[in-house]
């Protein structure tokens, strides 16, 4: 589809929560209640200029904002193409975009009074970032992990539970992400009293979408002023990882209306589209309902929701925040895939070029990069949000080379 825009594409969702057809909130009516509890507490503190003020103080002073917009020097070098940047939120506290979002929720969640907080985690960075603020603001935590991703991120989990959380290992399902999410939402509806549910990504019941996205959007407002002031105008194109999609949205959204930045998504496409063994929802997926929100799913021809995979914990999902699947369906975001092994390739040539080492996650979006950008003119800026830092990594890292593909 062509993109044509006829109206700001920033003003969404409507007032039930839909982006287009997407989004929405389906949620037991146990939960109803506290969703629009959460939606009225959100609203005033959007407009609390006292909420404003002590969460900019501590993206500043605690968290370490603003990341840096880096000049990628010598892969500009080596692609010969674009100019490309990194905006590089793997230097934020925790080591990665999540802690963004994290600290908006807990501190409505202080708002509404709650003092048990529950969250799920696939690459573990999320759940390191509610681990940490609930440890800074003296708050019950738990944390529900796929066993998969217990095993594969280890260091995460210690990191978790060294800062008080209590880590549940899920053993239902394919033991990933998804299922994380499931075991979030059964104890959410068990204790909707004194419990706040975290959600680490664009996806989950309105308000949670915009919610998510809104404290995200800090990484494309300071990518745009940053590159304003390194190089004089706006980018030419922005390129990010998408599971769920919050560092994506964050990124994009401050650019939506500028129809002169290409945009592009990153899904992960595991052992490739053909295999069965992928999580490119919007690839491969089509329309339905999971986790309170309608959007693109991985299904089987029955509606029940497919066994996904990815390398990266991160992305393995077999869903998409509803703001990208209305990307999508209007054309805005130009959504591609990267396959495992272009992903661990695109890492390792980030490390041994630049000296930084990213997470999985956004080495997906890498690997476009090094796809598109000798395409393009030496004037082109490129920039790719380093959404994480590839500690959490290296041991999967090194299993993959050393010959398992798991």
């Amino acid at each position: 589809m062509t993109f044509q825009q006829t109206e700001t594409l920033r003003a969404g969702p409507d007032e039930r929560g839909h982006f287009g057809a997407f989004g929405g909130r389906f949620v037991p009516e146990t939960l109803m209640p506290l969703i629009l509890e959460l939606e009225f507490a959100y609203a005033e503190a959007r407009t609390d200029p006292a909420f404003q003020n002590e969460m900019a103080s501590y993206l500043t002073n605690y968290i370490g904002r603003p990341s840096p917009l880096y000049f990628a020097e010598r892969m500009t070098e080596h692609l010969k193409g674009a100019k490309i940047y990194f905006k590089r939120d793997e230097l934020n506290h925790t080591g990665a975009h999540k802690v963004n979002n994290v600290l908006g929720q807990i501190m409505i969640a202080r708002r509404m009074g709650k003092k048990r907080i529950i969250a799920e985690t696939g690459a573990g960075m999320h759940g390191v970032a509610t681990a940490t603020l609930c440890a800074r603001f003296g708050l019950e935590c738990i944390v529900y992990m796929g066993s998969v991703d217990v095993e594969r991120q280890e260091a995460n989990v210690l990191r978790m539970k060294m800062l008080g959380a209590d880590v549940r290992a899920v053993d239902s399902g394919s033991r990933t992400l998804k299922d994380a999410m499931n075991e979030a939402l059964r104890d959410w509806v068990t204790n909707v009293e004194n419990t706040f549910y975290c959600i680490g990504t664009v996806a989950g019941p309105h308000p949670y979408p915009v919610m998510v996205r809104d404290f995200q959007c800090i990484i494309g407002r300071e990518t745009r002023d940053q590159m304003m002031q390194s190089e004089g105008r706006l980018p030419n194109s922005l390129i990010a990882c998408i599971g769920g999609g919050s560092n994506a949205i964050g990124l994009f959204h401050p650019f939506l209306d500028e129809t002169q930045v290409l945009m592009y998504g990153v899904e992960a496409a595991g052992h490739g589209l053909n295999s069965g063994l992928h999580a490119a929802s919007l690839a491969a997926g089509r329309p339905g309902i999971l986790h309170g929100n309608r959007t693109y799913l991985l299904m089987d021809g029955d509606g029940q929701i497919e066994d996904v995979h990815s390398i990266s914990a991160g992305l393995d999902y077999p869903g998409v925040g509803p703001e990208h699947a209305w990307l999508n369906s209007v054309g805005r975001v130009k959504y591609l895939s990267a396959t495992d092994e272009e992903a661990i390739c695109a890492l390792q040539l980030c490390a041994r070029l630049e000296g930084i080492i990213p997470a999985l996650e956004p080495a997906h979006a890498i690997a476009k990069a090094i796809e598109l950008a000798p395409k393009m003119p030496n004037d082109h800026l490129m920039v790719i949000n380093l959404c994480g830092r590839g500690d959490k990594d290296l041991a999967n890292i090194v299993s993959y080379l050393g010959g398992s593909k798991r």
